[in-house]
């Protein structure tokens, strides 16, 4: 899915540029930095037959407002969806977001793995509502909404603490399937303590765990990162900062 990127602030938009990049099933076209550039950019995608896909909208830009851009793209008949990136914590002006056809709203400063999270999601509410036919029923249609929520977030169980949770994680989302001795190698913790904290994650529904298969001696246990629907219970994970020192 193309993204363009529409940040003022040029260390931060480099930034969502480079990390967008990065993200499998993403590609960004672009980086702009005003309403009217952005505009200017999305007509002529669309008059190529290459129409952008998503925005990552700071709100507060040097021509105007990201808000008054979501309205200006619509009137004008572009369906591009909007991910809204900015410090605005107000929450009249989330549900003037919502009501302007943001689908999700990300307050800076923020981790990278908090980005990756939501575009993910993205990506299968856009494969879910991408498919062909009717819904079934009510219950796929709140499936797919759901898709664009973030999960809630659990008490930890006695005894683990949220920032070697979210280390931990960030180790086996890089991960194509660890080990519970690799995981802590990589974490800085024991391979009892690491399983512990994997063992969490499955039962979170944020990972699964697996046998794999040697020449000799019994299946080793491997765990494999999958982002679902349980909430870690700590922070974002940790994955580099993405946004600019300014927050506005």
């Amino acid at each position: 899915m193309s993204v363009l990127v529409v940040e003022d602030d040029p260390v931060a938009a480099a930034a969502h540029t480079l990390y967008v990049g990065r993200e499998p099933g993403f590609r960004a076209v672009g980086t702009v930095h005003g309403c009217a550039e952005a505009l200017r950019f999305l007509e002529r995608a669309r008059a190529a037959g290459r129409p952008v896909d998503l925005l990552l909208l700071d709100l507060y830009l040097p021509d105007g407002h990201g808000l008054q851009l979501c309205g200006t793209l619509r009137a004008a008949g572009h369906a591009t969806d909007v991910i809204a990136v900015t410090s605005a914590r107000d929450l009249a002006m989330v549900r003037r977001a919502v009501s302007a056809g943001v689908v999700q709203y990300l307050l800076k400063p923020f981790a990278a793995a908090a980005l990756h999270d939501r575009l993910e999601r993205y990506a299968r509410y856009r494969d879910t509502l991408g498919r062909t036919g009717a819904a079934t029923g009510q219950d796929e249609v709140d499936q797919a909404l759901a898709l664009l929520r973030m999960p809630e977030r659990t008490a930890l169980p006695k005894g683990l603490s949220a920032p070697t949770l979210d280390t931990v994680a960030g180790v086996l989302r890089a991960g194509a399937g660890l080990s519970a001795a690799a995981a802590g190698a990589a974490a800085g913790v024991s391979r009892i303590t690491a399983r512990r904290y994997l063992e969490h994650l499955v039962d979170t529904g944020l990972a699964v765990r697996e046998p794999r298969y040697g020449t000799v001696g019994r299946p080793e246990l491997c765990y494999r990162w999958t982002g679902g629907s349980g909430g870690s219970g700590g922070s974002d994970v940790p994955g580099g900062g993405v946004s600019g020192p300014r927050t506005r």
